[in-house]
């Protein structure tokens, strides 16, 4: 019985080692370890840019590592052609993001509230910037510009960021109206509150992160784009046409550093709005309970 039970008990054992858990223990680790893996490729040249903006280097080009220094932070003042693009970039990507939420939204609750005439092919025509490569837009809003004799410049800038931005705050906006309840605003209209009051006191608080979502989106396709404000820019020169241009004889560390500073910006305001949410997730479980306790201890005991 012994000899035959041992092989018994070491086929078992195998069968173990192979078997469903031991795969498990295995695939756990595939996707943490792809997701980490991307998230490295995206960040490394972000990386880069922080660490070279610390680069004790001489010359034009600023392509290797030959020390640490803080001196292009004390220096960041060197290029002010640098700073004036920056600007321009700021002035460009705030105006066109609140004019792009501001249309953008109103378009967003028109589609998603109201039924009238050429509804679907407004849906339709809100995708065609996205779907458009850049420099077919760039080209069209040229030929328009010069169509009309209006010269390019800071207002075509403008116009033409507000162009591209407004369909991706229609999607983004459009993505939290959909979900809306209108029985709320029917109690407001019911209590006897107006349809501005009802918008703003039930509506807008309602929406307003997926407005604040949109409104960034804008303002950071705003500041990065190239290829349209190339075609529409005239004299006006934005940070990423400055770069560009400079980048042929040399891109000096102090646009690392005022990359890094955009970037840190970001990441502040990212951390913050998970605070924020954390606090109002805690406060809403806080509430509930709160609400749970009052109500049980508000029912009435049975009588014996």
């Amino acid at each position: 019985m012994a000899v035959t039970e041992a092989p018994v008990e070491a086929g078992t054992t195998s069968a173990a080692s192979t078997g469903p858990g031991h795969k498990r223990r295995w695939t756990r680790f595939i996707l943490p370890t792809y997701t980490g893996a991307v998230i490295l490729y995206l960040f490394v040249p972000v990386l880069v840019m922080v660490a070279f903006g610390f680069n004790d280097y001489e010359g034009r080009f600023n392509l290797t590592w030959q020390g640490f220094t803080l001196r292009h932070y004390r220096n960041i003042s060197d290029y002010p052609a640098l700073f004036e693009a920056l600007r321009n970039s700021l002035e460009i990507a705030v105006l066109s993001t609140i004019i792009a939420t501001i249309l953008g939204t109103l378009i967003a609750l028109a589609l998603t509230r109201y039924q009238f005439r050429g509804r679907s092919g407004l849906n339709l025509f809100v995708f065609i910037p996205m779907a458009t490569p850049e420099v077919v837009l760039g080209v069209a809003l040229l030929a328009y510009f010069v169509t009309i004799n209006f010269d390019t410049g800071f207002i075509t800038i403008v116009v033409a960021h507000v162009m591209f931005s407004i369909s991706y705050v229609v999607v983004t906006v459009k993505a939290r109206t959909s979900g809306f309840d209108p029985s709320m605003e029917e109690a407001a209209q019911d209590l006897g509150a107006t349809p501005w009051t009802t918008f703003w006191t039930v509506t807008f608080p309602l929406i307003f992160p997926g407005i604040m979502a949109a409104g960034l989106l804008a303002f950071v396709l705003s500041l990065d784009d190239y290829v349209i404000t190339e075609f529409n820019s005239g004299r006006v020169e934005t940070l990423p046409l400055w770069i560009y241009g400079i980048s042929r004889f040399g891109v000096p560390a102090q646009v690392n550093v005022v990359g890094t500073v955009i970037f840190l910006i970001g990441i502040f305001y990212v951390l913050g709005s998970l605070g924020r949410a954390r606090r109002q997730d805690r406060k809403s479980t806080l509430t509930s309970v709160k609400d749970e306790i009052l109500n049980s201890t508000r029912r009435p005991t049975p009588k014996p």
